[in-house]
């Protein structure tokens, strides 16, 4: 039988404040507090698929929840509990308005950009004479705005300061701990054969404190390559294997899709849809060296919401 995915929730709980619907979270606010439904919900060129990702949101949810808890020495983080394999409940904080992207190599978006002739990069200067799925000489920072609606966008480091998107003490402060939670990401990556190719991180403010917010170094926010054959595929010129939703923008582009004004979104098949689960398992095990037991479905909604109250 084919699962169908949580595509989006709408509950009303006692004393919530708010309510926000991200691209893939649903997000009820309380006084002090966030609760945060991981759906199933599946967004490429910042544009929500129609069709939802059978276990995608518990997958994103506890791959996060594992991580926040394996860096919480190097930054303080939002999470208070996980009460359901799709929640998380946290602090809520006063968020940055900018995302933290960092690049340990060509990929993705900085390889389209490098395609295009151009070698500066929200401001980082990209070497010449690379190609695709190259190592940087260091990870830059790439930062981009963070969007309400539509589209991210690039900006430089030298752009936020100016525009006093972020104070330079902030800044500072947010770089030292992107990198160093960068250089943990790829320390647990290395241990299970992978390597972290680029990923992002959110900040915000609570009581004048910076806590790393939302998701860390899953397949949503970030971008996987197998170690094994790396070095190869390079010197052949072929292309990595990769654990991410690159594959998913990749269907899309062949399919004539970038999110682009006038495009249509195109008809995800079921055999697709079921392809993009099972990849996203196997990021999960693979990443996290656990296997994972898929939560049930049947009367997901009750569930999230009694286990939700129970927490609050």
């Amino acid at each position: 039988m084919q699962i169908s995915g949580l595509k989006e929730t709408n509950f009303q709980f006692p004393n919530q404040t708010a309510f926000y619907r991200g691209k893939v979270r649903d997000v009820y606010h309380f006084e002090e507090k966030l609760v945060i439904v991981a759906s199933d919900r599946i967004s490429a060129f910042d544009v929500v698929q129609p069709k939802p990702i059978p276990f995608k949101g518990q997958v994103l949810n506890q791959v996060a929840v594992k991580f926040l808890n394996e860096t919480k020495d190097i930054v303080p983080n939002w999470l208070i509990s996980s009460p359901d394999p799709n929640v998380a409940i946290g602090l809520k904080c006063d968020a940055f308005r900018v995302e933290m992207v960092i690049r340990g190599y060509l990929s993705g978006h900085a390889a389209r950009e490098y395609k295009l002739g151009k070698r500066m990069l929200c401001g980082e200067k990209m070497p010449e004479g690379l190609h695709e799925s190259d190592p940087f000489p260091n990870p830059i920072i790439t930062p981009t705005t963070k969007a309400m609606e539509g589209h991210d966008e690039d900006i430089s480091k030298e752009e936020i300061l100016k525009q006093g998107i972020v104070s330079k003490t902030d800044w500072e402060e947010l770089e030292v701990y992107t990198n160093a939670l960068y250089n943990r990401g790829q320390q647990i990556a290395n241990k299970q054969g992978l390597i972290l190719v680029d990923t992002k991180y959110e900040f915000g403010k609570k009581d004048g404190k910076i806590y790393l917010i939302d998701e860390i170094h899953t397949p949503d926010s970030s971008r996987y390559f197998y170690a094994d054959g790396y070095a190869e595929r390079q010197s052949k010129g072929e292309s990595q294997k990769q654990l991410s939703k690159e594959f998913v923008r990749q269907w899309l582009i062949e399919s004539g899709f970038q999110g682009k004004e006038g495009q249509n979104v195109p008809f995800m098949p079921d055999e697709f849809v079921q392809t993009v689960a099972d990849r996203y398992i196997e990021l999960f095990e693979k990443v996290t060296g656990e296997s994972f037991v898929k939560a049930d479905y049947v009367g997901i909604e009750q569930r999230i919401f009694s286990n939700v109250m129970k927490n609050l």
